[in-house]
């Protein structure tokens, strides 16, 4: 553990002068819900938790901590899984958070765009959008409370990543203030722009440590004019293959969710979220979610869902399904999915993989997982969710009935690299969404070839010479 280094009051009440008082916590108390994360697993005591509400204050801020090399932690709204906007235990660094930075600059609905600030929450943009007759399709559990400040230093992924793409895909341009307190203005709208290197593309992704991303032009679509929301039971991961294949050569980008789920993370949800029901009368070992959208109407996408369901059911993928008849049933439905990482947690300890594979490999690598999971800790549950469509799995691990929570996570070190070099053998990849952060830098550096490495810390040194921004977080 690194000894504490105390920030000098007077250097925190030059930083605090720039967002005034009242947006400068050092309180304790108000300070402590920006060093608690969502796992637990990381966090330490901020110096200082600074709440700008503008791209200049963020610019004078950055400025003065490269004038006197005071650490700073970006945070939106600390939804982030890999410990990457937690400070450390030194008691030294500010966390800088973007949530006053909240605005909706411009919405263009010719250009399909709207410019947005890196605080503003995901539900509310896509609540703003909504009204405007148009769709920002990215979608994650916790877009009740993550910003897209974060989204983008995360590059998100979601439900919506199959049809839609990543966060990274929705991102047209991007203003960024460098650790040097110099503004990078690219908030251009352009969907073709051959001019140079793509600079918005080295800060999306890099999770706070080349600079500070303060607003976004962010893509837009056409609402769509029919909707349609499925829950099928399948008889295993290679039924859902095949059902998939089908849907997707079938219903094309109209198919714009296919989520797949074990029994187990289900009966999680089921035994722990009130008001939550079964889909099904019956139970079944496999699970799928599929939405379809059409541009030209409901009866479009419900076409297209029954033939997908029906063709599924003759060729024997399909147990059983059902449709949502109504928008709260559909949302009913989609609580089931979402609501499997935060159900997880009331079964004790877990062991989290957000890895990717190729979808075709899919089947082979959860009967391969598994076997190497009970090898690593006979009596383990494995929880198994996530993206099927695009690859990838939320393949977790949670502790044996009645074991010890301490004594479980004693093989969390033993259970990734099983579960990782099953990954690997497939050309996957061990961080889908979820990013590096603290968590998993070390099997970074690890796992990928060193040109990659160097060539990441030749970046961070020309970017951020003295080394302020999220400082061990990354590389």
């Amino acid at each position: 553990m690194n000894a504490p280094t105390m920030l000098d009051p007077a250097l925190a009440s030059r930083f605090a002068e720039i967002v005034g008082e009242r947006h400068a916590l050092r309180d304790e108390a108000e300070i402590a819900p920006y060093t608690v994360e969502p796992r637990g697993l990381f966090g330490g005591p901020a110096a200082l938790v600074l709440r700008p509400c503008t791209t200049e204050e963020v610019s004078r801020i950055l400025g003065l901590a490269s004038e006197t090399g005071t650490p700073i932690v970006p945070q939106g709204g600390n939804t982030g899984l890999v410990g990457g906007q937690m400070p450390d235990s030194t008691g030294g660094e500010i966390v800088l958070s973007l949530s006053r930075m909240n605005r909706i600059r411009e919405f263009d609905l010719s250009s399909n765009t709207v410019t947005a600030e890196a605080g503003v929450v995901l539900q509310t943009l896509q609540q703003e959008v909504a009204a405007k007759d148009r769709l920002f399709p990215l979608s994650l559990a916790s877009e009740g409370s993550c910003q897209i400040g974060g989204n983008l230093s995360s590059n998100a992924g979601g439900i919506g990543a199959l049809a839609y793409g990543t966060a990274r895909d929705l991102c047209l341009g991007l203003e960024v203030v460098l650790p040097t307190g110099e503004i990078l203005d690219d908030l251009r709208k352009l969907k073709k722009d051959n001019t140079g290197y793509d600079l918005k593309n080295l800060f999306i992704g890099a999770e706070g440590t080349l600079g500070v991303i303060t607003a976004a032009v962010l893509k837009l679509f056409p609402k769509a004019k029919g909707r349609e929301l499925a829950w099928a039971a399948v008889a295993s991961p290679i039924a859902a293959l095949r059902l998939f294949e089908a849907a997707n050569d079938r219903a094309g980008n109209a198919l714009t969710a296919f989520e797949l789920m074990e029994q187990t993370p289900l009966n999680f949800v089921l035994k722990h979220m009130p008001a939550s029901k079964p889909p099904f009368a019956k139970s079944y070992l496999w699970h799928v979610m599929i939405e379809v959208s059409s541009g030209r109407s409901a009866e479009d996408a419900q076409s297209l869902m029954e033939e997908i369901l029906g063709q599924g059911l003759e060729k024997g993928w399909v147990a059983d399904a059902v449709i949502a008849q109504t928008v709260a049933q559909a949302a009913q439905l989609r609580r089931l999915r979402e609501g499997m990482s935060e159900a997880q947690k009331m079964e004790g300890g877990s062991i989290k993989h957000d890895v990717s594979v190729p979808v075709a490999a899919i089947p082979e690598f959860i009967a391969r997982a598994g076997k190497v999971a009970q090898e690593v800790l006979p009596g383990c549950r494995v929880v198994c969710f996530g993206h099927m469509g695009d690859g990838n799995l939320h393949y977790n691990v949670s502790q044996p009935v009645g074991m010890d929570k301490a004594v479980f996570l004693s093989h969390y070190k033993a259970m990734n690299e099983a579960v990782h070099a099953v990954v690997r053998t497939f050309g996957g990849s061990f961080s889908a969404e979820h990013g590096i952060g603290r968590l998993k830098r070390e099997e970074l550096v690890a796992t990928q070839p060193a040109i990659a490495t160097d060539l990441m810390r030749r970046l961070k040194q020309t970017l951020d010479p003295k080394g302020i921004m999220n400082p061990g977080k990354v590389i």
